[in-house]
C-alpha cells in the first residue's frame, strides 16, 4: 500500500526557544507545499510549549525527544507523557541510540556511557506509556558498526524490536512508526546505501508482520535515519520499504530540512 510519507526534525541538544521558532516560522511555507507529508518537529523539552504555540493550527506537528514512563512521582529531571501532551505533542521519539548510549560520532569517554541508559526493556516501559497517552512513538533501532561488521545487524534490530513491542498487540500500535537508524551513520556523514537500507526497513516489516500482523505491519511507517541530507534523500525515498525520515543536522536549517521534506 502506499503510505504517507514522514519528514521527523530530532533537533537534539540544539536550538533555544527563539531560534527554535524562528526556524518553525520558516518550514510553514514547505508543509503548506507539501500538504501530502507529515513534518514533525522535536525540539528539546523546554522549547516545546514555544514551538507548540507555534504550531497550533498549523500542517506541521509537534514531537519530545524522549519520555518516562511514569505517570508521575519523585523521578527528578524526568518527563511524563502528561506533560507532553500539555505541549500540544503527538509524537514521540523513543529508543534512539544515543538514549542508549550507544553513539556514530561522540567525544565522550567511554565510562560515561552508562548514563545514558536505556535498555530494550525501558523502551519498552517507554513505548508503552506514549500508546496509552495517544502520543505515537517513533521507535528507533539500529546496529553498530562492530555489530554490522560482525553480521549482526538482524540480530540486533529483530531484539531491540521485540524489547520494544514486548506487551504490545496489534490493535494498540496505531500510529507507531520504527526508524532504522544505523549508529554508525548517526552524526558521522556516512550514509547507508539507499538499497541496503531499504533490505533492512524490509527486514524491520517483516518483523512486524510476524511480532504483530501483516495488516499492522502495512500500515506502520518505516523510516531511514542517519546523515540523512538534501543530496541523498530523493534516492532513499525512492526506494519501497522506505516511508520518510528521522532528520537531525539536516533539520536545523530550514533551507536543508525544507528540501528534505520537497524530496519525500
Amino acid at each position: 500500500m502506499a503510505r504517507r510519507r514522514l519528514i521527523a526534525a530530532n533537533w537534539k541538544m540544539n536550538l533555544t526557544a527563539p531560534e527554535g521558532t524562528s526556524l518553525t516560522e520558516a518550514l510553514f511555507s514547505v508543509a503548506e507545499i507539501r500538504r501530502d507529508v507529515d513534518v514533525v518537529l522535536c525540539p528539546s523539552f523546554p522549547s516545546l510549549h514555544a514551538v507548540g504555540a507555534l504550531l497550533r493550527n498549523s500542517l506541521v506537528q509537534l514531537g519530545a525527544q524522549d519520555v518516562f514512563w511514569g505517570e508521575k512521582g519523585a523521578f527528578t529531571g524526568q518527563v511524563s507523557a502528561a506533560m507532553l501532551t500539555d505541549a500540544g505533542c503527538t509524537h514521540c521519539i523513543v529508543g534512539h541510540s544515543e538514549r542508549r548510549g550507544r553513539f556514530g560520532a561522540s567525544s565522550l569517554a567511554p565510562e560515561l556511557l552508562p548514563y545514558f541508559a536505556d535498555t530494550d526493556g525501558t523502551v519498552g516501559l517507554k513505548l508503552r506509556r506514549l500508546l496509552f497517552a495517544n502520543i505515537h512513538p517513533i521507535l528507533c533501532v539500529g546496529e553498530t558498526l562492530e555489530e554490522r561488521e560482525a553480521g549482526r545487524t538482524e540480530d540486533v534490530v529483530r531484539l531491540q524490536l521485540e524489547g520494544a513491542l514486548s506487551g504490545v498487540d496489534a490493535a494498540e500500535t496505531f500510529g507507531l512508526a520504527v526508524a532504522y537508524e544505523p549508529v554508525w551513520a548517526i552524526g558521522t556523514g556516512s550514509v547507508c546505501d539507499a538499497g541496503e537500507a531499504n533490505r533492512v526497513c524490509g527486514f524491520i516489516r517483516s518483523r512486524l508482520a510476524e511480532r504483530l500482523s501483516p495488516e499492522a505491519a502495512d500500515q506502520i511507517r518505516v523510516l531511514y535515519g542517519g546523515s540523512v541530507n538534501s543530496k541523498n534523500a530523493a534516492p532513499l525515498f525512492r526506494e519501497s520499504d522506505i516511508d520518510g525520515a528521522l532528520v537531525g543536522a539536516g533539520s536545523l536549517k530550514a533551507a536543508e530540512f525544507g528540501r528534505i521534506v520537497l524530496a519525500a
